[in-house]
């Protein structure tokens, strides 16, 4: 029979970092729940929605949980109704205690609140994961490459494939993350400090959003594990279990271009608010583009929407080297792009009008490369 007493607002904070992983609609009714287990080490935490589980281990040394246990166990309670009553508990402290089997009263101040809940033995069994070799990287690191890759993938689920970002570790030590919704493409190439077993996976971008909003900052590194069907992220007290997308991610190599015909050069954040004023009036129009014109040296951004007015605005470009040109697109691609590089400036480089562009921090060796489709119009 449980029973435990722990500081308030640091096991709020657990419960609300394991709640990330529950679906309070899932066709399964035990994944809304939240299990609790309790031994003598401390206590774990797990949420899951069938996709991603969370468990978030809290050891009885921690100090900033005032942890006390007197005796162990197991439970399931309703995630996000225990939530709301854990937080609405007036004291520092609460005290939690089973007075009966899958019954527990929490004890909070003056304010004394029973609940029911489930037999833990109907949780799913969350999978053992074994590497001889995990990878190990720095959380900071890995969350940059995530920001700079997953916004590209694919939101519509008739190609699952592209929804997810393709990791590949080479050599031991190459990594490079890759995601693509075919109308616009972003890769990210590292060199790990610690070597590890190469590895080709792909992972749900939804997925590896959650791991960047519950690893925080403050977790310095992370372990990475991997099954046939999942990948595992693990700090010291959380795990992040997602499955895995079945399928072969297409060969994304060859979609990007070495031979340009005009090359050019901005301020990234000066492009990027140019970009802004061009959307407000490129949403009213039918095709949702910008025209962008290159000629005698002069770059300039057009939208015309006949309902709304215009946008003529002529771009500081820092070099601009080779042919007129002038090519259509959607902002947004650019804007999103421009967003996931934190250089000053940025190279845009074309082939054509209908042919994919790319961006690329300027002076970078190919590390972050963009790709965006144009839009043909009349």
């Amino acid at each position: 029979m449980i029973q435990f007493s722990i500081n308030k607002s640091y096991f709020l904070q657990a419960l609300n970092t394991t709640k990330r992983a529950i679906s309070h609609k899932n066709a399964i009714p035990i994944l809304s729940t939240v299990k609790i287990d309790v031994d003598s080490e401390g206590i774990t935490l797990t949420g899951s929605n069938g996709q991603i589980s969370i468990e978030y281990f809290i050891p009885v040394n921690e100090e900033n949980a005032g942890l006390l246990i007197t005796s162990s166990g197991s439970i399931l309670l309703e995630a996000g109704f225990f939530i709301n009553v854990v937080s609405s508990l007036p004291d520092i402290t609460l005290d939690f205690k089973e007075i009966e089997k899958n019954q527990i009263v929490l004890t909070s101040g003056k304010s004394e609140i029973t609940l029911k809940g489930k037999d833990a033995e109907q949780y799913p069994r969350l999978q053992d994961m074994q590497a001889e070799n995990p990878l190990l990287i720095e959380t900071k690191t890995l969350k940059n490459v995530i920001n700079e890759t997953a916004f590209a993938a694919s939101l519509q689920e008739s190609r699952p494939i592209l929804t997810g970002v393709h990791l590949v570790l080479s050599d031991n030590q190459t990594l490079k993350t890759v995601a693509t919704d075919s109308h616009r493409l972003s890769q990210r190439q590292i060199s790990l400090e610690k070597p590890s077993d190469n590895f080709d996976v792909v992972v749900p971008s939804r997925s590896l959003r959650e791991f960047s909003a519950v690893f925080t900052d403050d977790i310095e590194t992370v372990e990475v594990f991997f099954s046939a069907n999942q990948i595992l992220f693990r700090s010291e007290q959380i795990s992040f279990y997602t499955r895995l997308l079945e399928g072969n991610y297409p060969d994304t190599d060859r979609l990007i271009p070495t031979a340009f015909t005009t090359e050019m050069t901005f301020n990234r954040e000066k492009l990027r608010q140019a970009m802004e004023r061009a959307r407000i009036l490129s949403n009213a129009t039918t095709n949702g583009t910008v025209k962008l014109e290159v000629e005698n040296s002069v770059v300039s951004a057009h939208v015309n929407s006949p309902e709304v007015g215009q946008v003529h605005e002529e771009l500081d470009a820092l070099t601009i080297s080779g042919q007129d040109l002038t090519i259509s697109f959607n902002p947004t691609y650019l804007i999103d792009a421009l967003k996931a590089m934190d250089t000053e400036n940025v190279t845009i480089s074309f082939i054509s009008a209908v042919r994919p562009f790319t961006l690329i921090p300027a002076n970078d060796q190919g590390t972050f490369i963009q790709l965006i489709t144009p839009v043909r119009t009349n």
